[in-house]
């Protein structure tokens, strides 16, 4: 059976780059962030329940999620953005479940087969719902200061809009806690044999 391998990291820390890494060895990744984004306009169920929680007047005129409104509505209400939270992460895991069983079968068609595929997340180890989709946990590190040159390098933002993301998440010691591999994107240790001994580890499970 395809197992699935968690990887996260804090804001910066080069997990996506990571994640693409593994996909160019012939690993799938399914990354959550730009999924949900996509299932605010595809998923229905999603769709009904967001509208039913914060007002039908989150719908543009195309009947579609305004996220701008979104995000105002619930700014600095941490209850609200909880109850959100609560919405999307059931329907992001049902999207990937589908998703990897489409990946496994066509894999299988074409008589190949992986050990596994990643599951790619910023909270998966702050989301109860998230983290147990995960068979193994991944984590990404990388040196503070380096993440904070490339989130303001990739987004265009200031140094104290990144300082305040990364304070609202999990420190790199919470998550190590709990995870099962680390990899460090420091820009100075080579990511391919990091990458190798986790795959490695992985297969042998």
């Amino acid at each position: 059976m395809t197992k699935t391998l968690g990887c996260t990291g804090g804001i910066g820390s080069g997990k996506s780059y990571v994640s693409r890494i593994f996909e160019s060895l012939g690993y799938p990744a399914y990354y959550s962030d730009d999924r949900a984004k996509m299932l605010y306009d595809t998923d229905p169920l999603l769709l009904s329940q967001m509208t039913e929680l914060l007002g039908e007047d989150i719908l543009d005129e195309t009947g579609r999620l305004n996220r701008k409104v979104v995000a105002s509505r619930i700014f600095g209400n941490v209850e609200l953005l909880r109850k959100v939270e609560a919405l999307v992460h059931p329907a992001v895991l049902r999207d990937f479940f589908r998703w990897k069983e489409e990946i496994c079968n066509k894999l299988s068609g074409e008589g190949k087969c992986v050990d596994f595929v990643l599951f790619e997340s910023a909270i998966l180890l702050e989301s109860d719902i998230v983290k147990g989709c995960a068979d193994k946990i991944l984590s990404v590190e990388a040196p503070y200061e380096l993440r904070v040159e490339r989130v303001m390098r990739r987004d265009g933002v200031s140094r104290e809009q990144v300082q305040e993301r990364i304070a609202r998440q999990w420190s790199d010691a919470q998550r190590a806690a709990l995870s099962d591999f680390i990899i460090f994107a420091d820009s100075k240790r080579a990511l391919l044999p990091q990458i190798a001994q986790v795959i490695e580890k992985m297969k042998g499970e």
